[in-house]
């Protein structure tokens, strides 16, 4: 699984590093981010979703990124839609 880095957070220093990749292969985008704090997760645990369970399941994580990151993941979500025309 060879991953496309994208970008890193423009405001990392040296410890904390929020990264975008692209995985061709699978079509994913991968994002590394903050670990939320734990209202955070279990606000996002206790969304009610039409059609959805309850909770964070088994395998799925709950992550925070800065919105500065945005154009990379626009870029990320852009290199897998340029996926389907390799």
């Amino acid at each position: 699984m060879p991953l496309r880095f994208i970008g890193i957070d423009p405001d990392t220093k040296t410890a904390d590093s929020p990264t975008v990749w692209v995985d061709h292969d699978n079509r994913e985008i991968v994002l590394q981010g903050w670990k939320p704090g734990p209202e955070l997760e279990a606000a996002c645990a206790a969304f009610e979703v039409p059609g959805h369970a309850v909770g964070i399941p088994k395998g799925e994580a709950v992550i925070r990124v800065p919105a500065r990151m945005v154009p990379m993941i626009r870029e990320a979500c852009d290199a897998v839609d340029r996926a389907d025309d390799r």
